[in-house]
């Protein structure tokens, strides 16, 4: 990948169908899994879904 290009996505579920857009190197900040429920503030600090897991993920993809 061009690493001039910085990918992340930020989805609110699972990372199936994001590959093809964020490629190898890109990093994915969401669910791992189905079948939770609760609270939308508590699921995303359960699953990392977090402005400080973002900014991570960012730094790890450079």
């Amino acid at each position: 990948m061009d690493r001039s290009t910085l990918r992340v996505t930020v989805e609110a579920a699972v990372v199936q169908g994001w590959e093809r857009y964020i490629g190898e190197d890109g990093g994915f900040v969401g669910m791992t899994g189905f079948g939770a429920s609760g609270a939308v503030p508590d699921l995303y600090r359960h699953f990392g879904i977090t402005p400080d897991r973002v900014a991570e993920e960012a730094r790890a993809t450079l």
